[in-house]
């Protein structure tokens, strides 16, 4: 076993190489002969690396047509499971994390780790708003607290659009129980300013929904490979994106998403990545 003081680069590089594709920290731990203590300390340090340098990084952004949605998970428990003495405590149960992806680029400009509710949404569509260089084409999808959101973060500043989707009744047969219910249809509702009724669509930001559920241990369902920790939890987040938005070429670009958006001049090697943590 190896202690994190004595890791190599390329140690390092292989952690996070089974860490991106989707594997959880244990099997990780197994894979590369780690502790799993190492392997979760790498996981913290280089989540915060790869926060801070996104942060950084991903300003003045030439984005025109953004998506937004808010992707489901839970920390410890599922809610129906958390005890009494932890209820009410933010981490524990239902965790949501808001996505914005870039429908030209594809590039994941910022992400949000938190409730469902109205503050999650301001905080988001806040960060949001102060990313980008230009006046967006914003679609969401009907969740009801992205209204005032979206108007407090813009001041008007935007093309917005909420494409509400029909349900039908909730699968509850056993054989079905696990499938979403039937869609029926979806209604495009323009909220602010004139977007282009062509664009108003959610499809790029659920696809990369998909590409975290695949890419995330934690966020596969019907698993024991959920988080623990909330906070591990979101370093996990930053580091799937911090892969997705450099060194991922992406299928239809050919090139990366930071590379697309003039983020980036190159295909970042994990090795660079790992080396955030310098």
């Amino acid at each position: 076993m190896f202690s994190m003081n004595k890791l190599s680069t390329a140690k390092r590089v292989q952690i996070l190489s089974a860490l991106v594709e989707g594997n959880s920290l244990r099997s990780t731990s197994r894979m590369v002969g780690c502790s799993i203590n190492t392997v979760t300390k790498l996981l913290v340090d280089l989540g915060h690396a790869c926060a801070k340098y996104q942060d950084k990084a991903l300003r003045n952004l030439p984005c025109r047509r953004i998506q937004c949605d808010e992707i489901w998970s839970f920390c410890y428990s599922k809610a129906k499971n958390v005890p009494l003495d932890k209820q009410g405590q933010f981490g524990v149960g239902d965790v949501w994390t808001w996505t914005a992806i870039c429908a030209d680029t594809k590039l994941i400009p910022t992400w949000y780790t938190g409730d469902r509710g109205a503050d999650s949404a301001w905080d988001f569509m806040q960060d949001l708003s102060g990313r980008l260089a230009h006046r967006v084409q914003l679609t969401t999808d009907g969740h009801g607290v992205y209204l005032n959101a979206v108007d407090e973060a813009f001041r008007g500043q935007v093309d917005y659009a909420q494409l509400v989707k029909i349900y039908g009744k909730d699968n509850s047969e056993p054989d079905t129980r696990y499938s979403p219910a039937k869609c029926n249809g979806a209604k495009k509702e323009v909220r602010f300013g004139n977007p282009d009724q062509a664009h108003i669509s959610t499809s790029y930001v659920e696809r990369a929904s998909l590409t975290m559920r695949m890419g995330m241990r934690r966020f596969t369902r019907l698993t024991n490979g959920f988080s623990k920790k909330v906070e591990n939890h979101a370093h996990a987040v930053a580091i799937h994106m911090m892969h997705y938005n450099f060194a991922r070429i992406h299928k239809s670009l050919r090139v990366t998403p930071a590379m697309e958006a003039k983020v980036s001049d190159h295909v970042w090697a994990l090795e660079e990545i790992v080396n955030l943590l310098d």
